[in-house]
């Protein structure tokens, strides 16, 4: 006998149509409501983004407005130049004039308006370093430049110079030595950078930048003296590097080379420079002397020029030829330039050939940059 036999068999209970129905019901329900959180998210992240957006529109307005005002009180900067090439058979000096870099430059720092540029380089063994100077510092200038939110931008300004002389020279050093015969060409650079009214000279060689500055005979800077009397004022905006400065004597004696007859191995004549790669381990090096100056409403014009000028000129004779002549009396009228533009270029061309007149045989390279406010 089966002990199983009188219990019935297990019968299913069948869930109830409705219960199934709550079930699937509850499922959508939960799905539409996670559907409208998802979408409720993605609306409040649309949103935060465009008020984001706004007020980095905002901000940016802002700052152009910033801009806008402090370019308005901004020196207005043109430059002209001259070059002549005296009794040399090549033209070694070359020259680059920018008075808006921001062509070349991705961004500007946030609080400043414009950055201008003005270089001479005077070439030594050839024209290959100062063409290459030329051509490439201040491309390597405007990729190193600080953009963005800075600070102590005078800091990163030098250090930015700093870097792109390095640069500069190590990338033509490179070209230099894989020629075949190896370039052995050098060059002096002289850079006035201006950022809005703030003038940085970096130097290398014998070329020199001098401001002309116009006080009150009393010696305040603001007024015109007694009578409007103003007297004439001539700054140095720059060192000059050659063998026979006592410092640049003990680095070129420290390094192994020696200086003879004022020149470097008794050949080269500056004790810094681009280029002059067999110079370099006998202590001639690429490494700027650095100057800053604030241009002011008293602030009159930078000459910019080669030692070509400056062995026949002082620097104060220079100033003064200029002034001369921006005073002289009849101008020949051009169409679409003005007055003062005539005078400053006829400035500039006499004081280049003045100087060829007055025997310098070397290139001349002079530029004359005015400065108004």
């Amino acid at each position: 006998m089966d002990l199983f036999d009188d219990l019935p068999e297990p019968k299913q209970t069948p869930v109830p149509v409705s219960a199934q129905q709550k079930s699937t019901r509850e499922e959508e329900e939960e799905e539409e409501e996670v559907k409208e959180e998802e979408e409720k998210s993605l609306k409040r992240k649309r949103e935060d983004a465009e008020r984001h957006a706004d007020k980095k529109e905002e901000e940016e307005e802002e700052k152009e407005e910033i801009k806008k005002v402090c370019r308005e009180g901004l020196p207005v900067l043109r430059g002209y130049v001259a070059a002549r090439r005296g009794e040399r058979e090549e033209m070694q000096d070359d020259h680059v004039m920018l008075p808006d870099m921001s062509s070349c430059m991705s961004a500007l720092p946030c609080q400043v308006s414009r950055v201008s540029y003005f270089a001479v380089f005077d070439g030594h063994g050839g024209a290959r370093a100062s063409r290459f100077a030329a051509e490439h510092l201040h491309h390597n200038l405007a990729k190193k430049f600080p953009s963005g939110e800075t600070e102590n931008l005078d800091k990163l300004v030098k250090k930015c110079l700093l870097d792109t002389f390095r640069q500069t020279d190590e990338d033509f050093l490179r070209k230099a030595s894989s020629q075949k015969p190896v370039w052995k060409d050098g060059s002096t650079a002289t850079c006035v950078l201006v950022v809005d009214d703030m003038v940085y000279v970096a130097n290398l060689g014998d070329s020199r930048a001098v401001l002309c500055r116009m006080e009150a005979a009393g010696g305040g800077g603001g007024g015109g003296g007694v009578g409007g009397q103003r007297k004439v004022v001539t700054l140095a905006l720059n060192k000059e590097h050659n063998p026979t400065i006592y410092e640049e004597r003990m680095r070129i004696q420290r390094a192994g080379g020696t200086v003879r007859d004022g020149r470097v191995l008794g050949v080269l004549e500056v004790s810094r420079s681009i280029g002059d790669g067999q110079y370099k381990r006998c202590g001639v090096i690429s490494t700027p002397d650095l100057r800053r100056c604030q241009l002011t409403a008293n602030d009159r014009f930078i000459i910019l020029a080669c030692d070509g000028l400056f062995k026949v000129f002082s620097a104060d004779e220079a100033v003064k030829f200029v002034l001369n002549v921006l005073q002289e009396g009849s101008v020949e009228k051009r169409s679409g330039v003005t007055e003062e533009e005539v005078r400053f270029e006829a400035a500039c061309q006499q004081l280049a050939s003045e100087a060829v007149r007055r025997g310098c045989a070397d290139n001349v390279t002079v530029i004359l940059v005015s400065i108004s406010f």
